[in-house]
């Protein structure tokens, strides 16, 4: 066996999963740290309880990422401090972020972390780090479908322009 062909925990990283995952945790933590701030501004409990979640999904991974990371010497980001629990009644309404924005910036993130995983997991001689990154993006692509399913119930979906194709057909 080559020196990729033994035991996964035991193979070295190499510096392209290092760097993968170490962005995608810094980013993972500044994400928990805006989502817990906009369950603060949401006042739609489905979107709460959504935020909850994604916030819950995103303390799992790091805590997986930041557990291989430190088997292997590597330093982690600096974590923002959590954020304070706030009434909505006390953020003036101009200040605050209202709930289609809200949901936006979720819809974004989701998309960014599909991508983000999909080439973290391309770029692995790992097979447990893409196996990792394999489980995240299948959580991302369940929860952007619950996402998508919530956007169009509550009327926040602004789809791009849509393509009607006017041009009479000939029957030939």
């Amino acid at each position: 066996m080559g020196i990729l062909g033994g035991n996964q925990r035991e193979e070295p990283l190499h510096y392209g999963e290092i760097f993968g995952m170490w962005t995608y945790l810094n980013g993972l933590k500044g994400m928990i740290a805006g989502y817990q701030t906009f369950v603060n501004h949401s006042g739609d409990q489905d979107l709460v309880t959504y935020l909850e979640q994604a916030i819950n999904q995103a303390f799992q991974e790091e805590q997986q990422i930041e557990e291989v990371l430190k088997m292997n010497g590597i330093g982690l980001p600096p974590s923002p401090p959590e954020r304070p629990v706030a009434s909505i009644e006390s953020i003036p309404a101009g200040a605050r972020f209202n709930d289609p924005e809200i949901s936006a910036t979720l819809s974004r993130d989701v998309a960014q972390g599909l991508v983000a995983c999909s080439q973290i997991m391309g770029q692995c001689t790992r097979e447990d780090i893409a196996t990792m990154f394999g489980q995240f993006h299948a959580a991302k692509a369940q929860a952007g479908s619950q996402l998508l399913r919530m956007n169009k119930e509550k009327g926040w979906l602004i789809p791009p322009p849509l393509h009607m194709d006017t041009r009479e057909t000939e029957l030939v």
